[in-house]
């Protein structure tokens, strides 16, 4: 996208508010269990508990968000469809999950593919520190800091593989933004001989919140 294609200010307010009348209505599901003394996550800043206070420099990410990707996994490349849920609970964190499933090459679910759970936490200085727990048996800490109000870059501090996980998954680089068009774009890459290469890519769409 060219310099004179890149919205305003004004016109990302403008365009976000427009999406947002698809959008604002809808939330995950509370467990609605009886007697439960916290909060249920909420996905929709609309609804539920405030956002914690030292939450407002990652606010953009809250939501549900839906779209895809493509992965090169040490030379095998296939494209997948990916989940993001970003919510709060109204506590200084955010809960982050991720859902993955294989695509054909039309475009089709073959599968899911991996999952990936954890929560970010930034301090008053804009210090972000997020954990992440993956269903293929790796846990990672990663550090980050924000790039602008609508861009986040993080670094492995820390990437553990289980007994049973990939032994080949270095460690990596990740970079969240919103687009232009107010679509959040994700981009993962990792140390393979030494360099870092792409790893997995997406352009998610907001469908919540």
């Amino acid at each position: 996208m060219t310099e004179n294609e890149k919205l305003d200010g004004s016109a990302a307010v403008n365009l976000a508010a427009e999406q947002s009348k698809h959008t604002a209505d809808k939330n995950i599901p509370g467990l609605g269990f009886e007697g439960f003394p916290l909060e249920d996550d909420t996905a929709n800043l609309r609804q539920g508990p405030s956002l914690h206070d030292g939450l407002l420099a990652l606010l953009p990410l809250v939501g549900v968000w839906q779209g895809t990707g493509e992965a090169n996994d040490h030379g095998e490349e296939y494209a997948f469809g990916q989940q993001l849920v970003i919510s709060h609970d109204g506590g200084n964190y955010l809960r982050f999950e991720s859902r993955q499933w294989r695509l054909n090459e039309e475009g089709e679910s073959t599968g899911a593919d991996q999952r990936e759970v954890g929560f970010w936490r930034i301090s008053e200085k804009d210090e972000i520190e997020v954990t992440l727990t993956n269903s293929r048996g790796l846990v990672e800490v990663l550090y980050g800091s924000l790039l602008n109000e609508r861009a986040w870059q993080l670094e492995s501090a820390s990437t553990i593989a289980t007994e049973r996980g990939p032994v080949d998954h270095g460690p990596g680089k990740r970079l969240y933004g919103l687009m232009p068009n107010n679509n959040l774009g994700w981009v993962d890459e990792r140390v393979v001989d030494g360099e870092l290469v792409p790893y997995m890519s997406a352009e998610l769409k907001r469908v919540a919140g």
